[in-house]
């Protein structure tokens, strides 16, 4: 009964943040895929296409990371503003699971999203069961690592208005800066090693090997999985014991 009372939660989460914005105002949805095409855009442009699979996989990965942490913004919203964490401390729902749910919401309003990148996928870059086991696994982390980002920093931010603040410069920390929507290569070689202090550019990595873009060693594969695991261990571990979700 537990269980089924944990998994009604997290559905009925899913929907209210989820399914409900989509159904009364589809043009949020545009905001979720605007910064991913506008990169695709002046990339391949300013590549004369040369770089545009690189920059569907580096979409796809932006998409992730941006679902995850825009968690921030509508955890501070229902905490500060309508004051619904409040009430869920003192209910029976679980930290885990409203975080979860959330969490899950921020997946499914991203589906659009998603769907166009997997299409723009399958039109310029070859799809087989063995790219799809690669390529889901790893923006199910990203969204992982994000969203435990997200939900850390939430628990801290005083006002709402600070989580915009922090999106972008998080945004632009992980998917702009980083080898994301560029090979690393393109970057100066002594600058390369500093791109590795971000999880998305192994995440990148992974992509551009499922894509066929740069074949990985199977040591640089095997590496980019763990440290990608790892990161995301560690962010949900920080989401688990360091957030703030009683002192509110």
């Amino acid at each position: 009964m537990i269980e089924r009372h944990r998994m009604r939660s997290l559905l009925a989460l899913a929907y209210m943040n989820g399914i409900v914005p989509m159904r009364t105002q589809p043009l949020y949805l545009l905001g979720v895929m605007a910064s991913p095409l506008s990169f695709l855009f002046f990339i391949t442009v300013a590549s004369h296409g040369l770089l545009l699979r690189t920059a569907v996989a580096g979409g796809m990965v932006l998409t992730m990371v941006s679902i995850g942490t825009s968690l921030q913004s509508d955890m501070s919203h229902y905490r500060q503003d309508l004051k619904l964490q409040d009430l869920l401390v003192a209910s029976p729902l679980e930290a885990p699971i409203y975080v979860a749910g959330i969490a899950l919401s921020e997946l499914v309003y991203s589906i659009p999203g998603i769907a166009l990148f997997a299409v723009l996928w399958v039109v310029n870059a070859p799809v087989s069961l063995v790219t799809l086991v690669e390529v889901v696994p790893v923006l199910l982390l990203v969204w992982a690592f994000a969203s435990g980002l997200g939900f850390t920093l939430a628990t801290y931010f005083a006002d709402v208005r600070e989580t915009f603040i922090f999106s972008t410069l998080i945004s632009l920390a992980l998917t702009v800066v980083p080898p994301v929507y560029y090979p690393v290569s393109f970057l100066p070689p002594a600058i390369q090693p500093l791109a590795y202090l971000s999880p998305t550019t192994f995440a990148a990595d992974l992509m551009r090997n499922a894509f066929g873009l740069e074949p990985l060693s199977v040591l640089a594969r095997a590496t980019d999985w763990g440290v990608l695991i790892g990161f995301t261990i560690v962010l949900l571990t920080i989401a688990s014991f360091k957030s703030r979700w009683r002192d509110v």
